[in-house]
């Protein structure tokens, strides 16, 4: 066992969790009336209700000092400093100064991080105007009615679930589109809609060397040049976010059109940078600046809320409590709103690429699970499909349950139902239905044990007053400061990701095989069997 689950308070903790198992949430609430004012935090326009969670106010007292122990706070403060908290790549992780004004000190190596990244908003900004007013013009002339944005994981992911999620402040006469796969379905069934005259390509890749990226930058590239007279009409289609200016120059993207980031800054966490251009355009830059104020203002309550009213903390406190004390290897997210249905697949890449880890900050095996299986889809979409699964599958799963007390696309009569949907399964997970309350409902004695629920499912539930660019930055944040919570709590490096490059190296090994060479002496039976299958 490694040394930091043989600490004090991991042990205290653990053995807290053998008296509480038997406990049920039915009697959680009838020994604690005032749970959900107990167990309840704010921040702005955001409410957190953890009264659903299996805890008692014990659990909440050990779990603080197992952050304690952990030295939650001093591991913040280093990352504020800008010191190299990713220690295997010796980078500093700062995407907090994204969002921060001008004015506000996040050093790195002595110096403010603020006039560059104030310089390349500037940039930005100047951009999407040219664009929205329609002065930026295609090859022949024509202002952009289309942008896609090329780019995969971090370049993809956030930006696309963004651009979905604001879609009631969208910019009018400008459609944005997302390509990732490297799969030719992804980006030919959309170029066949496009019209090359005012399609404006967004590639994202920070080395612009991404296998999937450039490929699909490159097919883009031949179907604007089989229409445009010849090759400058590159400069006029294609701009980058990158920082290799020479592959970018080399494709043709004239070099005022390409947007930096540093290093510091993780492609999970970047959409605050450039890589948010395609959300810039999608909603306007006065919407991009809110989206930006929503994260800081998440931040300070992050830096400056004492650990017991800290909603980052509180939500990696608990992910810990129900993995490693009640056995819950998946979590689930469930929008109640449908402009959130990237959210899921979002957190899926925030969280299993972060602190899907096995190996702590020592290099030594963990004898202990880090990231549960995050997945999810919106309500009320799940009800109907896996939440039988919940219900009565017999193994717990955590959940998040995310409502908004004011819909975003209003239409009489939906939204009531919505929310009235999403307390109900909450409550539902939590409390079940005995085979009393079946009986007494009228169900007839042979199908009692079917309509039996066990409940005992925790949740959590985060309530936004609507959905706005600010209280979209909010949720962001909160989940980002979750995580690095967690890195700290699970004691593994939560900004590196070295898991994804292996399957990456191997794919390049087995590419010549499927063009006609010989298959690598070195395969395995299996791998050698299908390419051979394919060829």
């Amino acid at each position: 066992m490694t040394d930091t689950q043989t600490r004090p308070a991991w042990q205290a903790l653990l053995a807290h969790a053998d008296q509480l198992k038997l406990s049920h949430l039915r009697e959680l609430f009838a020994e604690h009336p005032s749970r959900f004012k107990d167990f309840s935090l704010g921040q702005g326009e955001l409410l957190l209700d953890f009264s659903k969670q299996r805890i008692t106010r014990e659990t909440l007292d050990l779990l603080h000092n197992l952050a304690q122990a952990s030295q939650v706070e001093n591991w913040l403060k280093r990352m504020v400093n800008g010191e190299a908290i990713n220690h295997t790549e010796q980078r500093a992780v700062l995407h907090m100064a994204l969002r921060a004004p001008l004015d506000y000190a996040l050093p790195l190596q002595g110096e403010s991080t603020q006039p560059e990244i104030h310089h390349t908003l500037d940039r930005m900004r100047d951009f999407c105007q040219s664009i929205h007013a329609g002065q930026w013009l295609g090859y022949d002339g024509a202002p952009i009615t289309d942008v896609v944005n090329i780019g995969i994981g971090g370049s993809d992911l956030g930006p696309r679930m963004a651009v979905r999620a604001l879609a009631a402040h969208q910019q009018p006469d400008l459609r944005v589109h997302f390509v990732s796969n490297i799969d030719g379905a992804d980006l030919a069934p959309l170029l066949a809609r496009l019209n090359p005259r005012t399609t404006l390509f967004l590639v994202v890749s920070k080395t612009f060397s991404t296998q999937e990226t450039l490929a699909n930058a490159r097919s883009a590239r031949a179907w604007l040049l089989a229409h445009a007279p010849d090759d400058s009409a590159v400069a006029r289609h294609f701009v980058a976010v990158s920082t290799n200016l020479k592959a970018t120059a080399a494709f043709g993207i004239a070099g005022e059109n390409v947007f930096q980031f540093r290093d510091w800054v993780g492609g999970r966490f970047s959409l605050w940078s450039p890589v948010g251009l395609s959300i810039a355009l999608a909603i306007g830059f006065h919407n991009f600046e809110a989206l930006l104020a929503g994260a800081h203002a998440m931040d300070q309550h992050f830096l400056e809320a004492p650990a017991r009213e800290n909603l980052p903390l509180t939500l990696a406190l608990l992910d810990v409590w129900n993995t490693n004390c009640i056995g819950a290897y998946s979590h689930g997210i469930f929008p109640y709103c449908q402009s959130l249905e990237f959210f899921p697949a979002y957190l899926q890449q925030l969280e299993m690429e972060s602190t899907g880890k096995s190996v702590n900050r020592e290099g030594e095996p963990m004898a202990y699970k880090s990231c549960p299986i995050i997945w999810g889809s919106t309500g009320t979409n799940g009800q109907h499909s896996f939440f039988q699964l919940l219900h009565q599958g017999g193994q717990p799963i955590p959940s998040d349950f995310i409502l908004l007390r004011n819909s975003d696309f209003p239409l009489p009569g939906h939204h009531a139902q919505l929310l009235a949907n999403g307390l109900a399964q909450s409550a539902a997970l939590a409390f079940g239905q005995t085979a009393e309350e079946a009986r007494a409902g009228g169900i007839p004695e042979h199908l009692v044990p079917y309509r039996t629920f066990p409940g005992n499912q925790p949740s959590t539930t985060l309530l936004l007053e609507r959905l706005t660019p600010q209280t979209l930055g909010q949720l962001l944040a909160l989940y980002e400061h979750k995580v690095f919570c967690q890195g700290v709590l699970w004691n593994v490096n939560a900004f590196d990701q070295w898991g994804v490059e292996l399957g990456k190296q191997m794919a390049n090994a087995l590419l010549p095989s499927l063009s006609g060479e010989s298959c690598p002496a070195h395969l395995d039976a299996s791998t050698r069997g299908l390419l051979q299958a394919l060829q």
